[in-house]
């Protein structure tokens, strides 16, 4: 180790300290026991470009203990990250600065406290709860090997970067990476590079408290190389380590690191180190200890910045300019691969991919919304050649296999496959995908609607963090019948909705479905969840029905009253849009003037101007009946005081079909009475 490695690890060590100390939050040790593997990675192997950090083959860096966020501040500080703006142009800002880092988990500061994508450049992914970084990796390493093969040509190798992520015990502890972890495996995903922090203390106390695990065997069973450095202050044995993984050619690696949390300070190894600032005179002892000027806050020696800048900013710069110019000649070579790429960067579509969607004829048997929702997908996967994805064990039923010639399955032999196994699995499932939406392809993953709450954390990740990943569910409400109440979705469309920037869609025939995806697929910053039906829902005949481009609204007027204003209106969604129209025809006949408004999205609904939203659903008509085999919960903003909600407000029960509707009520003759007794009380 050279005198400038030390001082500049020990400048992270004190920037680290500082903003913690600063910000009186946060956790200090981490971030000084990891220092050097971080600075190591960094400065020496890191495939990474300050000045333009979203090249597109550069190395990936997720930090999974994103508590320990003060490490990568400081780290993007040193190295000199510039500022890309969402339309992903490279400004001349750097992205932070020493405010920033003195702002550290202050409003508005660009260090808040855990890493978040969109929010500050050099961070690949949001972190923070624990597991979900190294799973997201996954996706980013599946995503690496798919995009080389298919645009990597003899001597244009496009794509060949790494992805590293650095965890700790509470991410080993998580399941979700356990399901990473085995996929991973399984995959062969040499690309792959997990850092693991073993300082043996989580907020509670040491881990032999509950984690005793042998972790090097867990992995070694996953089908992982495992590798072990017995002192986290070696930079030689750090650097050896990662020379291996770059050597192994058939695995994903684990780097398992011995640190000292809170190395140098005066509370090293005790839980205080990992959860709290070391306070002011604990602060200056361990800048003594260190070497560095105790009473300097935020101190950058002379020196450090350029090293930074001759280590990983000289390195950085000639392999991203060396891919600009072999790109240059590739787009000369392959100009049809060379706009997917562009497109795919941007996240555009190809001009053409519209005309590929179907339609569907008007059919009283109809289809299920999962069998109409699998041929658009295939119609839309094949005009879009980066969209990809799978299930999680349940690709017959939840009908999301790509069929088309060539789509094939991505498997450790065969990484140009559009197919994706993600085995039971649908935490993994859905931080895998997002991994895949985060270097800029079109990902899907797919389950069963009750088993979202498996993947909750992962779905609420991509709404943070503004990523177009397509979550889709079958198997969608009470009609999944004999299976019972541990199948029937009740709560989860509520929970769905609920998450802020996820766009919820539940269509209620085929072509509702060809227009959901229209929106769908075109999606840059939003994911959307695909609410789809296991029975058929008829085909309804829009030549006398509204247009189904209604979905782009989120809600539209769909039938209405002969003449006049509606008496009543009645609100649906799915498979209980076919319902109310049945229960409509009922009222019509009897003369009272009801409107059907099928509500495929609330989401899109509501950012809808006021004059639509008062069109469909005009103030001066009170009386509102709204009907869907769900909760109850959240439909009280559409009908109002006046209005009544068919729904659930129980759970469900195991019986055929046709049972379960009468025992809950969603049959033409209850809404219509509901209704009739609306209209009758005035």
């Amino acid at each position: 180790m050279t005198d400038l490695d030390t001082l500049s690890v020990n400048t992270i060590r004190g920037l680290c300290m500082d903003a913690v100390q600063k910000a009186n939050s946060g956790h200090p040790g981490t971030p000084m026991g990891m220092a050097p593997v971080a600075y190591t990675l960094w400065q020496r192997f890191l495939r990474f470009d300050p000045a333009d950090p979203i090249w597109p083959n550069r190395d990936r860096f997720v930090l999974s203990e994103g508590h320990a966020s003060a490490l990568l501040w400081s780290l993007l500080y040193l190295t000199g990250v510039r500022t890309v703006d969402p339309e992903y142009e490279v400004l001349g800002r750097p992205a932070v600065t020493l405010d920033d880092l003195k702002s550290f988990r202050q409003l508005d500061s660009r260090c808040p406290g855990h890493p978040e994508y969109r929010w500050t450049s050099g961070v690949e992914t949001t972190t923070g709860p624990l597991g979900q970084g190294v799973a997201t990796s996954v996706g980013m390493a599946i995503a690496g090997r798919w995009l080389g093969a298919r645009f990597n040509r003899p001597d244009f190798p496009l794509f060949d970067f790494d992805v590293y992520a650095l965890a700790g015990d509470g991410c080993m502890m998580e399941g979700v990476a356990s399901e990473a972890a085995s996929l991973a495996g399984h995959l062969r995903l040499s690309n792959l590079c997990w850092i693991y922090d073993s300082n043996k203390v989580t907020i509670e106390g040491h881990t032999d408290i509950t984690f005793t695990e042998d972790v090097a065997a867990r992995f070694l069973a996953y089908g992982w190389n495992v590798t072990t450095i017995a002192d986290a202050n070696d930079l030689d044995r750090i650097s050896r380590a990662f020379h291996t993984f770059r050597a192994e050619a058939a695995r994903p690696t684990l780097i398992l690191v011995h640190s000292h949390i809170g190395y140098g300070s005066p509370v090293e190894d005790s839980p205080k180190a990992h959860g709290a600032p070391f306070g002011p005179e604990g602060v200056k002892a361990t800048k003594r200890a260190l070497g560095l000027p105790p009473d300097a806050d935020f101190h950058i020696p002379d020196g450090v910045p350029d090293w930074f800048a001759r280590g990983i900013g000289a390195r950085g710069a000639e392999l991203r300019t060396g891919w600009e110019k072999m790109f240059d000649a590739y787009r000369t070579a392959y100009p049809d691969f060379a706009d997917e790429l562009e497109r795919i960067q941007r996240r555009e579509l190809p001009d053409d991919w519209e005309s590929a969607l179907p339609t569907f004829p008007a059919d009283p048997k109809g289809l299920a919304s999962r069998d109409s929702s699998g041929q658009v997908l295939n119609a839309v996967a094949k005009a879009v050649p980066w969209v990809l994805g799978g299930s999680a064990d349940l690709t017959p039923s939840t009908k999301t296999r790509l069929t088309f010639g060539g789509a094939g399955d991505f498997q450790p032999g065969a990484r140009s496959g559009r197919n994706l196994h993600f085995g039971v699995r649908e935490h993994a499932s859905a931080a895998v995908a997002n991994g895949m939406a985060l270097t800029k392809l079109r990902p899907y993953w797919s389950g069963f609607l009750i088993f979202s709450d498996y993947a909750k954390a992962a779905i609420r990740l991509s709404a943070l963090m503004e990523i177009p990943t397509v979550h889709i569910f079958t198997h969608d409400s009470i009609g999944v019948g004999e299976d019972g109440p541990t199948h029937q979705p009740v709560e989860q469309l509520a929970g769905l909705r609920a998450t802020p920037g996820l766009l919820v869609f539940r269509p209620a025939d085929a072509n509702e479905v060809v227009e959901t995806w229209r929106v769908v697929a075109a999606l840059r910053r939003e994911p959307a969840a695909l609410v789809l039906s296991r029975q058929p829902l008829p085909t309804l005949d829009r030549d006398r029905l509204a247009a189904a481009s209604g979905v782009a609204w989120g809600a539209y007027v769909l039938a209405d009253a002969p003449r006049g204003e509606p008496e009543v209106i009645l609100l649906a969604t799915g498979s209980e849009v076919a319902l109310a129209l049945a229960a409509h025809e009922e009222l019509t006949a009897e003369g009272i003037a009801s409107r059907v408004v099928s509500m495929p999205c609330w989401e899109l609904f509501d950012r809808q101007p006021q004059e639509y939203r008062d069109q469909v659903l005009p103030p001066a008509v009170t009386r509102r009946v709204a009907v869907e085999e769900g909760s109850t919960f959240g439909w009280d903003r559409y009908v109002g005081d006046g209005g009544v909600i068919v729904g659930m407000d129980t759970f469900g029960a195991s019986a055929p079909l046709k049972q379960l509707l009468t025992k809950f009520g969603f049959t033409p003759e209850r809404v219509a009475h509901v209704a009739r007794e609306l209209v009758a009380s005035g």
